[in-house]
């Protein structure tokens, strides 16, 4: 940041809330990720064995969607009281509730030990992670935008960034723990191992996050917060929360498709578990880097070249994703996952994260930057699912029409991005909205709706 010197309380706050941003967003996304992976290589074996193996993988999809369902839920509810407490209390709330219950999966008792009450009680607490995690991300991204008075998209970024690194972590542990045991002794107990590590990754986390301060903007705006931030959000800024849901929703069912259903997917196929697993943790390691770069270039040309350019690419690359799987080489797999995971969806994804703060107003920014996202991120949870179930009912010759939605998807970000316009130069500080609905000016001394 230019003009402030290294001990400036200015500059250390920023530090402290990228870092505590990033790593939150780790922890977050690695309990929440962490169920993806183990949805597609674990849990139709653990909790859905009474089933034959294409059902129980659509079924065990199916719970994993639940935590998607719910994150709307959360962004609106941390969101709502985000906008009226602060950033930072309710940030500390949803590190903790995702921690326990990821530690209370790695206790579940399984199938086999309980019957039905198993995958009752792991969609529960799927629930409580997906409302985690749908107030994470939006406090997340304000604690660093909001802190930041230049290079917003770079700054915004590291919250992003931390998904894919909590994929490396989780990943990674899955991996070694099922490269260091055999088949049986991974399945009946070793997957637990990751999920009870949460305890550890929360204690740590609530530490960094505790240091970090209030931010300044919302502190300046605190006495003009809406005492009703969702209805601000729904009856003030309705055409400009339909189309951040449509620009982030092709970076989200890219996202699915490439951690969750691709997986699941290439383990089918014939592809070993660990190299598949080690394909993924490869290009989410590098996508970590991508998603910075990508946005740090965002703040010099603009979030929509960025983005677009992402998105239209992703239109084509879907269509050669799966015959690349289908050649039965690791090193095609290997490559398809960093091309799309590590390269192209860092376009659309990383600059998401200012995008989204820009497009609303201090007093409503938390629950419309978080409502906005969390529902684009259906796109994640729901595509694996439907493409399991595309690929159940032909049998395994799907894979076309799964290409086809991804770039409809794309197709979708693209006409939603000429629509919504450039946001980057907006001013945070301000209190009327970066975009202004169609057919009224926003007017800052506008009164909070009630």
């Amino acid at each position: 940041m230019p003009n402030l010197p290294v001990t400036s309380p200015n500059r250390i706050q920023l530090r402290r809330a990228v870092a505590s941003s990033f790593l939150g967003s780790v922890i977050e996304y690695y309990d929440f990720l962490l169920y993806a992976t183990a949805s597609a290589v674990v849990f139709s074996k653990v909790f859905f064995s009474s089933l034959d193996p294409l059902t129980a993988t659509v079924a065990s999809f199916g719970t994993f969607a639940t935590g998607y369902l719910a994150r709307p839920l959360g962004g609106v509810i941390f969101g709502h009281f985000g906008d009226r407490l602060g950033r930072k209390r309710m940030l500390v709330v949803s590190m903790t509730l995702m921690g326990v219950a990821s530690f209370l999966i790695g206790l579940l008792p399984t199938y086999a030990q309980i019957g039905v009450l198993a995958p009752i009680a792991l969609v529960i607490l799927r629930i409580l992670q997906g409302v985690a995690v749908g107030g994470e991300w939006g406090g997340a991204v304000l604690m660093s935008a909001e802190h930041a008075t230049s290079r917003r998209g770079l700054w915004a970024s590291f919250t992003n960034a931390g998904a894919p690194f909590g994929m490396v972590l989780s990943t990674a542990a899955l991996g070694g723990t099922a490269a260091v045991l055999g088949e049986q002794e991974f399945l009946s107990w070793g997957w637990r191992v990751p999920f009870l590590i949460s305890v550890v990754l929360l204690a740590i986390g609530l530490f960094v996050r505790l240091r970090v301060e209030e931010t300044p903007v919302f502190k300046a705006a605190a006495d003009r917060g809406s005492r009703a931030p969702l209805l601000d959000v729904l009856r003030h800024h309705p055409r400009t929360l339909l189309l951040g849901v449509g620009v982030g929703l092709s970076a989200f069912v890219a996202q699915g498709t490439l951690t969750t259903y691709l997986i699941a997917y290439g383990v089918r196929a014939g592809f070993p578990r660990p190299d598949v697993l080690n394909g993924l943790t490869l290009s989410s390691a590098l996508a970590v880097l991508s998603i910075i770069g990508w946005s740090a270039l965002s703040d010099r040309v603009g979030r929509r070249p960025v983005v677009l350019a992402g998105a239209l690419v992703m239109a084509v690359f879907g269509f050669a994703l799966f015959p690349m799987v289908d050649t039965g080489s690791v090193a095609a797999l290997t490559i398809a996952l960093v091309l799309g995971q590590a390269v192209i969806h860092p376009m659309m994804y990383g600059p998401l994260a200012a995008l989204y703060t820009e497009v609303f107003a201090t007093r409503s920014r938390y629950t419309g930057a978080s409502l906005g996202y969390q529902l684009a991120g259906l796109g994640a949870g729901l595509a694996p699912l439907l493409f399991a179930q595309l690929d159940a009912s032909t049998g395994g010759g799907g894979t076309m029409m799964i290409s086809v939605i991804v770039a409809a998807c794309c197709l979708l970000t693209v006409v939603c991005l000429l629509a919504l316009g450039e946001t980057s130069r907006h001013d945070l500080a301000t209190v009327a909205p970066a975009v202004p609905e169609t057919g009224r000016v926003a007017d800052p001394a506008e009164p909070s709706s009630t």
